[in-house]
């Protein structure tokens, strides 16, 4: 790793288990602290990502904190996703202004704001670009100086094994530093099969020996007979009438094809959710075997190396919370991108 790329060294705010932290150390960053409120993400933060942990709410984290922490001397870098629940598509038509997210991104800008970094970066869902908080948040970065990009990324152009959308942002006082684009095109998109096909194979409700990770969430029987009806890319529409469910007939759920369904080996996967370890929430479907994709293969998905740690060796490995922490995750690998972008600008 070059000089350069230590030079800059990252404040990731809403670290959550350091997905965006992971992407820009792939890059050649130097990370020195992540800040969240879910001390579940202490573990796989710290084991991971090698810097300190500060479980503190965004609200109550002042300038001078933040002047600590960064290296003295380098280009600063604060980069986060702020929560996203209030702008996601799967809230649609719910009204959520009156959220407390909403407000995260006006810390994020107050820190921006009273700190100065040479640097900004944020990630985040690409609807949050319709909002008022993300225009008062770019327009904010802009009065103090800041050139600021931004632009929708879909994940398979940058690597990763998912038909991921992310908004993405890059404030520069530095010079104008572009959003960079993917360098693949179809064709050359990393697959289900390239990412998970070499695991070895778990039935649903056991877990891998070697790997607690690797852990299939039983299904009921009535499940378990609509996965073997289910065929990779098909729908529920494929299974014979007495496996439907009440809701299936109802015409406001014929419209939801992509639920109880198998992902394809060869395309990447739908954008992996924080449930996304239940058959019967989204295509989480097995390409092959009989059951949803295991917490492990959904973390592959998401863009984390296979052997990324998600709890402490012997502590019990429940589908819920880590589920959420790795659907809320920032894929590394747009952030990667992100971090090379920089390094070359700074350059």
């Amino acid at each position: 790793m070059g000089d350069m790329a230590r030079r800059i060294s990252v404040i990731d705010l809403f670290c959550g288990v350091g997905g965006l932290s992971h992407g820009l150390m792939q890059a050649g960053l130097n990370v020195v602290a992540g800040f969240d409120i879910d001390p579940r993400c202490r573990y796989p933060f710290e084991k991971n990502i090698a810097a300190p942990f500060i479980e503190q709410d965004i609200r109550t984290v002042s300038k001078e904190q933040l002047e600590g922490l960064w290296k003295p001397g380098s280009i600063r870098l604060l980069a986060g996703c702020a929560p996203c629940q209030p702008f996601s598509p799967y809230r649609r038509g719910v009204d959520t202004t009156s959220e407390p997210q909403w407000s995260l991104l006006g810390e994020f800008a107050r820190l921006a704001k009273e700190s100065r970094p040479e640097l900004v970066t944020m990630e985040n869902v690409p609807r949050i670009m319709s909002s008022t908080i993300f225009r008062e948040f770019a327009s904010t970065l802009e009065e103090i100086g800041y050139g600021v990009s931004f632009k929708s990324c879909y994940g398979p152009e940058y690597g990763l094994p998912q038909e991921r959308r992310r908004l993405v942002l890059i404030a520069s006082r530095i010079g104008h530093i572009n959003v960079p684009g993917g360098e693949r095109k179809p064709g050359e998109f990393v697959t289900v099969r390239d990412a998970i096909y070499s695991l070895p194979v778990v039935h649903q409700g056991k877990t891998h020996d070697l790997d607690g990770m690797h852990k299939a969430r039983a299904l009921s029987p009535l499940n378990l007979k609509r996965i073997k009806a289910s065929s990779p890319g098909g729908t529920w529409h494929d299974w014979p009438t007495e496996l439907l469910s009440p809701c299936h007939a109802r015409p406001s759920g014929a419209t939801f094809r992509n639920v109880y369904a198998r992902m394809e080996w060869d395309k990447p996967s739908p954008t992996i959710t924080t449930m996304s370890y239940n058959f019967g929430t989204g295509r989480f479907g097995h390409p092959e075997q009989d059951r949803a994709i295991t917490l492990r293969e959904a973390a592959i998905l998401q863009g984390f190396p296979k052997d990324y740690e998600f709890v402490r060796p012997g502590e019990p490995v429940e589908f819920n919370p880590i589920g959420r922490m790795i659907g809320n995750a920032v894929p590394p690998a747009i952030a990667r991108a992100v971090g090379s972008a920089l390094i070359a600008a700074v350059k």
